[in-house]
């Protein structure tokens, strides 16, 4: 899901899909979920927000919040984080690319034992 620049809330438009995701993560409610939210480089000037790191944990707490609140995910699957400007999936040196860095992605993944036990069936070597 992309924002404006300095936002955190959920458009409409990704409201849709996120209910899309939610009715997946409900199906598979062997797995724990992780938000995580991101940003571009530009630094953002508002109260309470002290640098990138602020914005994008907001982005995947928003998510966080919309899939328990308005989809009904049990919160103890849920985890939010952010990861700043460092992880981009574009250059942050145009308007397109600082755009697609302004996302949050949604990691399924399995619970700890359940990850333990796929350690244990992988073959040695």
């Amino acid at each position: 899901m992309l924002y404006r620049s300095g936002s955190y809330e959920i458009s409409q438009n990704a409201g849709q899909i996120l209910s899309k995701i939610a009715k997946i993560i409900q199906d598979y409610r062997e797995y724990d979920v992780l938000v995580e939210g991101n940003t571009d480089t530009d630094r953002i000037s508002r109260t309470n927000i002290r640098n990138n790191w602020d914005p994008s944990v907001l982005r995947g707490s928003s998510v966080v919040q919309a899939l328990q609140n308005d989809y009904g995910v049990d919160p103890t699957r849920l985890t939010a984080a952010g990861r700043g400007e460092y992880n981009p999936v574009a250059t942050n040196s145009t308007a397109e690319g600082k755009e697609r860095n302004r996302r949050t992605q949604i990691i399924i993944t399995p619970k700890l034992d359940q990850f333990m036990e796929l350690i244990d069936q992988a073959p040695g070597y």
